[in-house]
């Protein structure tokens, strides 16, 4: 690996040291949601949840489609639920 490679694995762990971040991810693991949905379930604001989306979809953990006037969000591909499993499994441990 070179210097690039591990600053840039640095910066994705960085995103998941956030509890709030992890608890939106681990809520699309098994369908796609709102805004709306996310906040209800997390019992956050949606500005709160739509801000922290926002990082998630910068840092490619996320993508999003628009149906009409809604954005539902789901994770971008498996490597981020493989990634979460993996963590829970060593926690766990």
């Amino acid at each position: 690996m070179n210097q690039n490679e591990f600053e840039q694995l640095a910066e994705l762990f960085k995103i998941f040291g956030t509890p709030t971040r992890l608890q939106i991810l681990y809520a699309l693991v098994d369908q796609e949601k709102c805004v709306l949905d996310i906040a209800q379930e997390l019992g956050m604001s949606q500005s709160a949840i739509s801000h922290q989306l926002s990082i998630l979809k910068q840092n490619r953990l996320v993508k999003n489609r628009r149906e009409g006037k809604t954005i539902y969000y789901s994770l971008l591909d498996s490597h981020v639920l493989t990634i979460i499993a993996q963590g829970l499994d060593h926690i766990r441990e």
